[in-house]
């Protein structure tokens, strides 16, 4: 061994470091200042650490064979944050790998160079008004959807978490509500600072006031009276799944639209951001952003379908147990469901393989599906078994879906490891809604089997505030813009 090697791999790493750190309050200022949000191959920036800004540089030669250095992506940030820029999230990693391996950079200078590739943005005005949210519950998906308005918090947020709506009030109710906030058994620590407002019957939240509102109905709340005007509302009870009962929230003052995060009875929209949010439309009222597991597996069978078209199929999901669930054997109207979560697998139903034609028709009546719940609080699987209309391999197959997940329309939905040691707990607090296991993938001709992994909570929740996003009009450009 180099005798010298130690020396020059501290030397290195630490070179990384000190780009990293001078990294940080660049990102901080383009997202303060701009609404400007930075990433590298698909992973956000955005209030991370100097090591995860490192690992995110790492991301670009797993993938393309080739490295980006942090002091040659740095002098691209240092562009962009002298740039006057509209609201956009802008892929920091694949801009500087075309320009310096890619044979982008026809002889620009990196300042020309970011001018040409993100025209939509540069020297334009920010449009965007700010929105109104109000979470109606406060459970699993509650929570995580304020610690994902939360964490965006500044000058330029858009999505401007303005309150909570529970039942309850009893003594030590906000203490409560925001302990579980703040502590989080499955996915952490929250990254900031809680504290609870008595007087006004709130909790602060690294400079967000949050108010709490205790109601006994949808229609029941004057939000005026707190400020809150033209709100969008995001029902995260699954109390109320059709037009009637989600059209209470629209008689409460200061209400103009309604978000479920469940799938939806009737005639409302039920949708999978990536695959048909453009049918939101300026006057829909009421949406629905369908179910964690339909948001899972939709966006890759769309790419399976748009490749290589599908017969038919089954999908199988493992799924983590949830609360509907008993901790201990009792009694509970669905079946076997009251069997006790912790020590037993279950099997149950799952309306997601039906519910997969209503983001994407061209798989009504092709899919069935069925579910085991198993012992775990968070992650589950997806097993897709499908008969295709063209016959592939294996390699081609991964190959197809690796380039989906990098350079598509559906890159911000579909991740793709090539790990061999990938198991569930390695996937909690993913942000997509779905991840390809492209070493369990099975071809043969035209039978395919697809493992795609979901974090059922953090992952879907990431898709309701798109979403959420689109009912507002607040689509940010992703930037460069996927290739065709």
């Amino acid at each position: 061994m180099n005798p010298s090697q130690p020396d020059q791999t501290l030397q290195s790493w630490q070179e990384r470091q000190e780009y990293a750190e001078l990294m940080q309050p660049l990102l901080g200022k383009l997202y303060r200042n701009q609404g400007v949000e930075i990433l590298v191959y698909g992973r956000s920036l955005l209030n991370v650490s100097t090591i995860n800004i490192i690992k995110a540089h790492r991301l670009i030669r797993r993938h393309e064979g080739q490295k980006i250095r942090l002091r040659e992506s740095f002098p691209f940030l240092q562009a962009l944050a002298e740039m006057k820029l509209s609201p956009a999230r802008i892929d920091l990693g694949k801009l500087a790998y075309a320009y310096i391996h890619g044979n982008k950079a026809d002889g620009l200078s990196v300042e020309d160079y970011l001018r040409r590739e993100l025209a939509d943005v540069v020297d334009k005005d920010d449009s965007i008004a700010p929105q109104d949210v109000v979470l109606y519950g406060f459970g699993r998906i509650g929570r995580l959807l304020a610690r994902l308005m939360i964490e965006r918090n500044g000058s330029n947020n858009k999505m401007r978490l303005r309150a909570i709506v529970v039942r309850g009030g009893r003594d030590g109710d906000l203490e409560k509500r925001a302990s579980l906030l703040r502590r989080d058994s499955v996915h952490g620590q929250f990254n900031g600072s809680i504290t609870v407002d008595h007087e006004n019957s709130a909790i602060k939240a690294n400079g967000t006031s949050i108010q709490v509102i205790y109601s006994n109905g949808p229609d029941q709340v004057d939000y005026t009276q707190y400020g809150i005007n033209d709100a969008l509302v995001i029902d995260n009870t699954g109390i109320w799944k059709d037009e009637e009962g989600l059209g209470l929230h629209l008689k409460s003052k200061g209400v103009k639209k309604v978000l479920l995060t469940a799938p939806s009875k009737g005639d409302i929209k039920n949708i999978v951001y990536g695959v048909n949010h453009d049918d939101i439309t300026a006057d829909d009222a009421i949406v629905s952003a369908a179910s964690c597991t339909t948001n899972a597996i939709t966006p890759v069978l769309k790419a399976i379908y748009d490749e290589y078209g599908i017969k038919n199929g089954h999908v199988e999901t493992v799924h983590s147990y949830t609360n509907d669930q008993n901790l201990i054997d009792n009694y509970h109207k669905a079946d076997r469901r009251g069997r006790s979560a912790p020590l037993n697998m279950v099997i149950t139903s799952t309306g997601a393989a039906k519910a997969v034609a209503k983001a994407l028709p061209a798989m009504k009546g092709k899919l069935t599906g069925n579910a085991i719940r198993v012992p775990t609080p968070n992650v589950s699987m997806a097993i897709l078994n499908l008969n295709l209309e063209k016959a592939t391999d294996r390699d081609a197959m991964n190959e197809y879906l690796r380039k989906v997940a990098l350079h598509s329309e559906l890159e911000g939905q579909i991740d793709y490891t090539a790990s061999t040691e990938m198991v569930s707990t390695d996937l909690v607090g993913s942000r997509y809604a779905g991840v390809v296991d492209s070493q369990a993938t099975i071809v043969d001709e035209d039978r395919a089997v697809l493992y795609v992994w979901y974090d059922n909570e953090f992952g879907y929740s990431c898709q309701v505030m798109k979403v959420a996003e689109k009912m507002a009009g607040h689509e940010m450009p992703m930037l460069p813009k996927a290739k065709a």
